[in-house]
């Protein structure tokens, strides 16, 4: 059987894998975007209640959505975060290791590039391979996507079987298709709405 690295796998659109992902949730699943443009494909991708998006605070949304996971384990979790953001809370990958949420998935969106502060390159785009890392922290359902089918088979298997999992895209340097509304009150209430620990008024 064929291994999947870093060199070898296709780099694919944001978008268009995000809309992959929003189109398998059937169960309320909550998605945690990182900052930047993984949160505003996700928010054009498929806008609704159980989403977060992160605004302003790099590396968190794995954090988050582990806290998520810990609180809600009958919820599948997944995490979407860029190469750029996952650096600042490398850590982060140990600790969920540690932890061993059976419902979070994480996405490393790696374009290798810190896209959204003008396109400075990270270590990425000279060899750090980032699911190399994630097994090194012990995190051993860790693979990377060769295609857009193989996408589709993992994200399957992800919400089938127990995590934590990893899933590693490599992306062309497309940049969003849309944009996230900038209200952090609102966000943070439709989401905890979402999640089911807050009743309100305010619209969806």
């Amino acid at each position: 059987m064929s291994v999947t690295t870093a060199h070898n796998a296709k780099k694919m659109y944001r978008f268009d894998l995000v809309k992959r992902l929003v189109a398998r949730l059937k169960n309320d699943e909550a998605v945690i975007g990182g900052i930047g443009h993984s949160n505003f494909d996700l928010f054009t991708a498929g806008h609704r209640p159980q989403n977060f998006y992160m605004l302003g605070s790099m590396g968190l949304a794995i954090p988050i959505a582990l806290g998520v996971a810990i609180a809600q384990p009958r919820r599948k979790v997944f995490a979407l975060e860029g190469d750029g953001s996952l650096l600042m809370q490398l850590g982060c990958l140990s600790t969920v290791a540690a932890q061993a949420p059976k419902n979070l998935i994480i996405l490393v969106m790696d374009n290798g590039t810190y896209q959204i502060t003008g396109g400075q390159p990270t270590p990425a785009a000279v060899g750090t391979d980032y699911v190399a890392v994630a097994r090194g922290c012990g995190l051993t359902s860790a693979a990377w996507a060769a295609d857009e089918e193989d996408f589709e088979r993992l994200v399957q298997r992800c919400l089938e079987t127990d995590g934590p999992h990893l899933i590693g895209l490599k992306l062309d340097a497309q940049g969003p298709a849309g944009q996230t509304e900038r209200d952090p009150v609102q966000i943070r209430d439709r989401f905890m709405r979402g999640m089911g620990v807050k009743q309100s008024k305010l619209p969806g």
